[in-house]
């Protein structure tokens, strides 16, 4: 990869954030020349934005960080359709009444995130609606689908692979990205806009709207893809087996999303720091180099940093005092129930709906299981799905794991 001149694009190569770049030296001489106006696309598909969309909200951020104007676009129209991308099956169709509320909640993540206002550097958030939500079709085609063509849409993988999977992609979701190639000729004319930045499932859409800005407006745009992260066991980013690790509050407590990150593999530690910290890579680096228990300090930082960026200073330094509290003093946080099980049970395995009351966080085994039907359960911080599901010693840590019911509820079981 050439080597970057604008401090920005420095920092996204030197911390692993690049994948793909349209024109890496026109772009980087370009963001040399002054600040620039660069943005990335959230369809308001839920309330909240989960750990997956944490790569793109921290280019946003590091755009902020390096002199330059991070533009939030919300998906208020094409939540309307769906993105198809890399999908097996269509998105449920939203109603506007949802999507407003989805985007009030997707608000609150990003100013955690961002700086908001009417500088020449300062985030703004736009919405695709009020320029899709008026077009008329027939113009729209006219004026519009001349410039793409059959042949070329089907070439891109969030098209071609739902096809060779034969699985059927509606006339709806094949406009998404006539759609978003739009979003971006209009955020150039408006936004004065030159970048589009995205996860590399957006490729084929990103260079769309370059393509058809080119053709139209005669303007030189560029994309630029940051990798699709899985962890070093092969999950996808974001998703346990017990749900989504979403980032607000309201969602997934700061305790819980601390807990998430402490728990990061081995093999992924120096990996996420330089992603989703801030802390200088001489010491990402050193931290990295720690092996056995000394590798437990740096997931602890890790999960620190990326609580304070997310949940703010005080709410990251309660998880992690709770979660010393509770793994290393023994004590049951806040002062809420513990109890202890033979080693021998849970090395066979307990149900969960069982330990919520014994732990007396339930009346009864019936009402753990509607807990966890409820969504209200919660094991190591990760949600409980399943009425039946059973925890085990392979879930202990340091010989204690934390059972959550409601938002603020918990309990310590430990190996007796």
């Amino acid at each position: 990869m050439t080597t970057s001149t604008s401090p920005f694009l420095k920092t996204l190569a030197e911390r692993g954030f690049i994948h793909q770049c349209t024109d890496l030296a026109a772009l980087d001489e370009r963001l040399a020349g002054g600040p620039v106006a660069a943005y990335i696309g959230f369809d308001a598909t839920a309330d909240s934005l989960h750990v997956g969309s944490l790569v793109q909200i921290m280019a946003l951020r590091w755009l902020q960080k390096s002199g330059h104007k991070p533009v939030v676009l919300i998906g208020g129209g094409t939540s309307q359709i769906g993105d198809p991308s890399f999908r097996d099956a269509s998105r449920p169709l939203l109603d506007e009444a949802q999507i407003a509320r989805n985007i009030e909640g997707l608000k609150t993540v990003f100013s955690r995130y961002l700086t908001f206002g009417d500088g020449p550097t300062d985030a703004v958030m736009v919405d695709n609606a009020v320029w899709l939500d008026p077009l008329r079709y027939l113009p729209f085609l006219r004026d519009f689908g001349t410039h793409f063509t059959i042949n070329r849409m089907l070439s891109f993988d969030s098209v071609r692979l739902r096809l060779e999977r034969e699985q059927p992609l509606t006339l709806l979701e094949f406009n998404y990205m006539v759609l978003q190639a739009f979003d971006f000729l209009e955020l150039s004319r408006h936004q004065a806009c030159v970048l589009q930045m995205g996860g590399s499932d957006q490729w084929g859409n990103i260079v769309n709207g370059i393509e058809l800005a080119r053709r139209i407006d005669g303007r030189q745009l560029f994309g630029l893809t940051t990798p699709l992260l899985t962890t070093s066991v092969g999950t996808k980013m974001g998703k346990t087996a017990s749900g989504a690790i979403w980032l607000n509050p309201e969602r997934l407590s700061p305790y819980a999303f601390w807990q998430f990150w402490r728990n990061t593999e081995d093999d992924d530690v120096a990996r996420f720091l330089r992603l989703f910290t801030e802390l200088p890579l001489d010491e990402v680096q050193r931290l990295g180099r720690l092996q056995g228990a000394e590798l437990n300090e740096a997931k602890g930082i890790l999960a620190t940093e990326v609580t304070r960026l997310a949940h703010g200073e005080e709410a990251a330094r309660e998880a992690e005092a709770t979660a010393h509290r509770t793994f290393v003093e023994g004590a049951s946080p806040k002062g809420l129930p513990s109890i202890d099980v033979p080693a021998a049970d849970l090395e066979a395995g307990l149900p969960v709906a069982t330990l919520l009351h014994l732990a007396g966080l339930s009346a009864s085994r019936s009402e753990g299981r509607r807990l966890i039907k409820g969504g209200g359960a919660k094991l190591n911080g990760d949600a409980v799905t399943d009425e039946a599901a059973v925890a085990t010693s392979a879930d202990l840590r340091d010989g204690s794991l934390v059972l959550t019911a409601g938002r603020k509820r918990y309990a310590v079981v430990r190996a007796a």
